[in-house]
């Protein structure tokens, strides 16, 4: 639990940090208060994987047919009743 001292310390730390790092501790301030699939997420390494024309050709032909539905996919409930499932399968938890 964080006493008012600690707290008043990092105040204090953050004035003494030279205006060219301020912006790096408040993103690892605010890093810091991500939830942790988050913070995960914000730390993986990039994919750097090279991207094929295999890639691009699923891509661009992914982007056409989302055109051709005006930008619309395949509602939830259909995918899953294809499975012989529905969202009720699926109880959500009380995130509290």
């Amino acid at each position: 639990m964080e006493t008012v001292s600690d707290k008043q310390h990092a105040h204090e730390l953050i004035e003494r940090l030279p205006a060219s790092r301020i912006a790096t501790a408040v993103h690892f301030l605010e890093f810091m208060l991500l939830d942790p699939v988050a913070r995960a997420v914000a730390a993986a390494p990039p994919d750097n994987e090279p991207l094929t024309d295999e890639d691009r050709r699923r891509f661009h032909g992914g982007q056409a047919w989302f055109a051709q539905r005006g930008g619309k996919g395949i509602p939830m409930e259909d995918v899953l009743a294809e499975f012989g499932l529905s969202p009720e399968d699926f109880p959500v938890k009380d995130a509290r």
